[in-house]
């Protein structure tokens, strides 16, 4: 755990492609990660939306702003530095990407249709440290 940390990215920690990718966004050092599936994340996307939207979310503290589905998507590619058309392209092939990797991963649901940028409900902020307790290990060789 970082608890230095500004941001969570919440994924689906059952499918292996979305795991690759949020180990490799742990290289950001204000970027922790916790899987759809955990009951800290599971808390936290119901006191933000609810509900708990099947989808991957960033959750930043500092900006007090949470980011869902091609929002995330395209506000990870853009911490990670990568240009702006890879960015770009994968916000808008968001949905598309999801299908893929769900079918190759066995996932036998789609990703629910949230994609914007929403203010931190009050409620949702105070499990962020929640998340942080439960986001998974950094790899050592980042730490």
């Amino acid at each position: 755990m970082n608890e230095s940390a500004d941001a969570v990215l919440i994924y689906d920690g059952e499918c292996a492609y979305c795991s690759v990718a949020a180990s490799a966004l742990k290289r950001l050092d204000d970027v922790e990660a916790i899987s759809w599936y955990d009951d800290a994340a599971q808390a936290f996307l119901d006191a933000q939306f609810a509900d708990v939207p099947f989808a991957m979310v960033l959750v930043d503290r500092r900006e007090s702003r949470v980011y869902a589905g091609r929002a995330a998507a395209k506000e990870l590619t853009d911490r990670a530095g990568m240009p702006g058309l890879l960015g770009s392209l994968v916000r808008d092939n968001y949905d598309r990407i999801a299908k893929v990797v769900g079918a190759a991963s066995g996932r036998g649901r789609d990703p629910d249709d949230v994609h914007s940028v929403y203010d931190l409900d009050a409620d949702a902020a105070e499990l962020f440290s929640s998340l942080l307790d439960n986001a998974e290990p950094r790899p050592a060789e980042l730490s």
